[in-house]
C-alpha cells in the first residue's frame, strides 16, 4: 500500500492503494467516483476516459502512481469546473448531449463527454472530421454516433452565438410530417 497524493476535480486528495492499482481503480474503489466506467480493462472502449492535465487518458491503463501531482478531471468534476470558470448550469457539452438526445444507456457518455471537452478546449471550432477523430477512442453501442457528433457541433454553434444546426432526427421527423425545418 502506498499513499497517493492526487488532485482530482480541483481537490487535493490522499488515498491509500496498492502500487499496481490503476487510476480507474483508485477513482472508483477508493474515492467513490463511479462516473468513469470500468468497461474492457484493456484500453479498447474509452469508457474509463478521464482528463489528466486537460488531455484524455484511459484510466484503466494508467497506474495511479503515475499521475501524482497532475490535475485529474472526471465526469463528476466537469460541472464544478465550468462553474469555477464563471459558467452557470452544467458544462455546455453536458447540456448539448442532453438536448441532442446523445444519451442512451449512459455507459460510454462520461468518457465521450470528457473527450469532447478536451477537444473543445484545444480546438474551439472543430470540423466534423476533427470531432470524429477526437471521439474515435470512445465506443458507443447505443446511438450510432450521429447524435453525439451533433451534440458537439451544437455546443460549438452556441459558443459562437449561432443557432445550432438542425439535427438529423429533427429533419427526418419534419419530413415525415410534411413540414420544412430551418430557414
Amino acid at each position: 500500500m502506498s499513499a497517493l497524493h492526487l488532485e482530482v476535480n480541483g481537490d487535493r486528495i490522499e488515498a491509500q492503494a496498492p502500487d499496481h492499482w490503476t487510476l480507474l481503480e483508485v477513482l472508483r474503489y477508493r474515492l467513490g467516483l463511479t462516473g468513469s466506467k470500468q468497461g474492457c480493462d484493456k484500453g479498447d472502449c474509452g469508457a474509463c476516459t478521464v482528463l489528466v492535465d486537460g488531455k484524455p487518458v484511459l484510466a484503466c491503463l494508467t497506474l495511479a502512481g503515475a499521475v501524482q501531482g497532475r490535475s485529474i478531471t472526471t465526469i463528476e468534476g466537469l460541472l464544478p469546473a465550468h462553474r469555477r470558470a464563471g459558467g452557470t448550469g452544467a458544462d455546455p457539452i453536458q447540456e448539448a448531449f442532453d438536448r441532442c438526445g446523445a444519451l442512451q444507456c449512459g455507459f460510454c457518455q462520461p468518457g465521450m463527454m470528457l473527450s469532447a471537452r478536451a477537444l473543445l478546449n484545444r480546438c474551439p471550432q472543430p470540423t466534423r472530421e476533427q470531432i470524429r477523430e477526437a471521439l474515435s477512442g470512445n465506443l458507443c453501442r447505443c446511438t450510432g454516433y450521429t447524435q453525439i457528433f451533433e451534440a458537439v457541433e451544437s455546443c460549438v454553434a452556441e459558443s459562437l452565438g449561432a443557432a445550432p444546426a438542425t439535427r438529423s432526427w429533427e429533419a427526418q421527423l419534419a419530413e415525415r410530417r410534411g413540414k420544412q425545418v430551418g430557414p
